[in-house]
């Protein structure tokens, strides 16, 4: 059993980078629209050509933290090489220089690809770091649910934090805003990224030999585990869903309900409440409701708040509040129980295949959630486009159905489609403890 003090410190790992990760998909889309100087489908272009990037970059660093051995471990150490340019590459990032038009759009496809390379060499190692400090299938979820707790506490600070950063160190400079509040962010993403380095460890009986043979054939061997490539569907289909709502957010409450950055701090935070609760929820619910069952339950409810979310009109502030908490709560219900099952999904595959590439495992499931995040993010920018949207302008009802659209309707027939799937997902907690018994009479 871990002790507490192991799981809070494993979540302050995602506590860091949910700071990045949430400044990206919260308000990546309006700085470059409204701040940062690019149309809507230019920054949605952005956001989506460095996930091409990420199917080189993702397998390749999760072969390196498989291969990687200190006296610290295998995936530890890249809580403390990667922590400082991780956040420096977000304040560049979020920084506006004065170029021209074209070259802005090069600065901003470099620096963040730049930054989310350097999030993929410190999160690919802290993600497969969960599935070494235990084997046992609730302690997985248990350990999820505090990660992710902690992860929403990033996300609080973020959405909460950065708006009023912005209006204070700004003083109606938002570019200047912007960094300057980066800088505070990724300071205390710094120091969460340490804390989770010393109070968590590797268990030595819990550590693979180093994998032989190369990276290419140990990422092939991710789609020979059918289980793997399940979670990993559910994954895609859940962060195109997730990019997409939150990616137009800002714009959903600065144009379609006509509210400040107050209101967008306020709403944004309690929707991430909601989120909190949620991992609070699992990680009881979890003990006792098999996982595949509670994911189900979470992807129905996602799609009906979502559908619900799509058709009430501006001025139901307290419905769409209401709406928006119960997607971010059943969102993040199905987001740990599917992060707790890549690591099932481990055990299965060293049955099936005789390779365990915890590290690979866990980059291959990255590379779908990032996938489906640049998808996200670039449909949000195309579709804003496409309904004709003009930043900083007043929009025409055309426009504001279609924002209205992208925030709630769309984003609900994911969950529909990750519902279906959840159906064929097999590994339940019995089948997991079964296997692991087997290997244990094998080795």
């Amino acid at each position: 059993m871990l002790k507490i003090k192991q799981k809070i410190g494993y979540g302050l790992g995602d506590t860091a980078s949910n700071i990045v990760f949430q400044a990206v998909a919260n308000f990546m889309l309006i700085f470059y629209t409204d701040v940062f100087g690019l149309s809507a489908a230019a920054a949605g272009t952005v956001l989506g050509v460095v996930r091409l990037l990420d199917a080189v970059t993702d397998p390749i660093m999760g072969g390196i933290a498989d291969r990687t051995r200190t006296k610290w471990g295998s995936y530890r150490p890249y809580l403390l090489w990667v922590a400082i340019p991780f956040a420096l590459l977000a304040v560049l990032a979020f920084s506006t220089p004065s170029l021209s038009d074209g070259a802005k759009f090069i600065y901003a496809l470099i620096t963040y690809a730049a930054m989310m390379m350097a999030y993929t060499a410190i999160n690919i190692p802290y993600a497969a770091l969960g599935g070494v400090m235990t084997t046992n299938p609730r302690e997985r979820a248990s350990l999820q649910a505090y990660r992710f707790t902690f992860a929403m506490i990033g996300a609080m600070l973020v959405v909460w934090c950065i708006p009023k950063l912005v209006a204070h160190f700004g003083s109606g400079d938002d570019a200047h805003g912007y960094q300057i509040a980066m800088v505070i962010m990724g300071g205390v993403a710094v120091l969460c990224f340490v804390a989770c380095f010393y109070y968590t460890t590797e268990k030595p009986s819990e550590q693979a030999a180093t994998p032989k043979g190369n990276i290419a054939v140990d990422f092939l061997s991710l789609f020979k585990n059918d289980q793997w490539l399940i979670v990993a569907a559910i994954s895609l289909c859940i962060l195109i869903l997730f990019a997409l709502r939150i990616s137009v957010a800002p714009h959903y409450v600065k144009y379609y309900l006509g509210q400040d950055a107050a209101f967008l701090a306020n709403f944004l935070l309690l929707s991430n409440l909601g989120a909190v609760v949620a991992a609070v929820c699992t990680n009881y619910l979890s003990r006792s409701v098999e996982k595949k069952t509670l994911l189900l339950l979470g992807c129905i409810g996602l799609a009906i708040f979502g559908f619900v979310l799509g058709v009430l009109p501006a001025h139901s502030t307290l419905l769409i509040v209401a709406c928006f908490v119960g997607t971010q709560y059943c969102q993040n219900v199905v987001v740990i129980l599917m992060f707790s099952m890549v690591a099932d999904t481990v055990d299965y595959g060293v049955e099936k295949t005789g390779k365990r590439v915890m590290g690979m495992t866990f980059s291959g499931h990255l590379l779908a959630i990032k996938a489906g995040f640049g998808i996200g993010g670039l449909s949000a920018g195309w579709l804003l486009g496409y309904y004709g949207f003009i930043a900083n302008q007043t929009q025409t009802a055309h426009t504001l159905a279609g924002i209205a659209n992208i925030f709630g309707t769309i984003p609900s027939y994911f969950a529909v489609l990750c519902a279906g799937l959840v159906l064929f997902y097999k590994l339940d907690t019995r089948s997991v403890e079964a296997i692991q018994a087997r290997a244990k009479l094998n080795s």
